[in-house]
């Protein structure tokens, strides 16, 4: 498990929502980026890997950008900031499991024949009967 809290750079703002007075006098919310194109955690591999998963949430510099304003205190928003970050590292670095080409039975083909029969005889008893 890769931990990426050391590369992240912090950017602080004022958040909107709760926390009184205090909304409208300190930076609370943190947005973190992270360059994955330039980090020393990641092997080439990975870095290509999350380049190409997470394409729609990296900007055109090559920063992966979180924000959180969840919490009232930044250190709390940090802490989102960076456990959101991980998860969706994480969640991109899982290779997907490939398929394993199989075929269907000799029971299974002969069900799916007698269903067809079944259901062939049914529409046949619907038609009208000519003489």
């Amino acid at each position: 498990m890769i931990d990426v809290s050391a590369e992240i750079i912090f950017k602080t703002f004022r958040s909107g929502g709760k926390g009184g007075q205090n909304v409208n006098k300190v930076e609370t919310a943190a947005e973190g980026s992270f360059n994955v194109s330039g980090s020393a955690l990641l092997s080439a591999e990975q870095k290509e890997l999350l380049l190409q998963k997470l394409a729609n949430r990296i900007n055109s510099e090559g920063f992966l950008q979180v924000r959180s304003q969840a919490h009232r205190t930044q250190l709390a928003n940090k802490e989102e900031v960076v456990k959101k970050m991980n998860e969706l590292l994480r969640a991109a670095l899982v290779k997907k499991k490939s398929r394993i080409a199989t075929r269907p039975s000799k029971v299974a083909k002969e069900k799916r024949i007698e269903a067809k029969k079944r259901n062939s005889d049914t529409k046949k008893g619907r038609q009208k009967i000519r003489y």
